[in-house]
């Protein structure tokens, strides 16, 4: 009887044994935003799960880029284009600074002949082809020199007695 429990008993320990040299499969680890994500209801559009996943990201918060809106030129501004116009013999009335049908008619003209869309809509392209390519200061500006400085003068030196 004592050798039927020292066998069971060895034969356990080297399963124990058996058992713990082998290694445990590691378990799956869910991502956070996953987990979180598994747990909602599915009304979410993709879009909102890729933003929800990207502002919780590394701790960075997603934002969205801000559109920048072009402005719709000055008077004076509209007044320089009409006397391009003008100059360039498009545009048949007084350049007043009102962007109206005849001004968008003369811009379609000089368009269709400088080989540009002729939509009549004022872009870089036609602004550049009438020489009023986009506002900038230059290098060669107004400004006034810089000072120049004279050269030190040496005291002078009284002969000793």
């Amino acid at each position: 009887m004592l050798q039927r429990i020292l066998t069971a008993l060895a034969t356990s320990a080297i399963a124990c044994s058996s058992l713990a040299a082998t290694p445990a499969k590691p378990h799956k680890r869910r991502h956070p935003v996953a987990a979180a994500s598994s747990t909602r209801k599915h009304t979410a559009t993709a879009s909102t799960k890729t933003t929800n996943t990207a502002a919780r990201h590394k701790g960075k918060i997603a934002r969205k880029p801000l559109r920048s809106y072009q402005q719709a030129p000055t008077p004076d501004r509209y007044r320089e284009i009409q006397q391009a116009l003008v100059t360039k013999g498009y545009y048949k009335g007084e350049p007043n600074g009102e962007w109206g049908g005849d001004s968008s008619d003369a811009l379609k003209r000089f368009q269709a002949d400088q080989n540009l869309m002729p939509d009549g809509k004022i872009n870089s392209l036609s602004l550049i082809a009438l020489g009023l390519g986009p506002k900038r200061l230059t290098a060669k500006s107004d400004a006034a020199p810089p000072p120049q400085i004279a050269p030190p003068v040496s005291p002078s030196v009284a002969p000793v007695k």
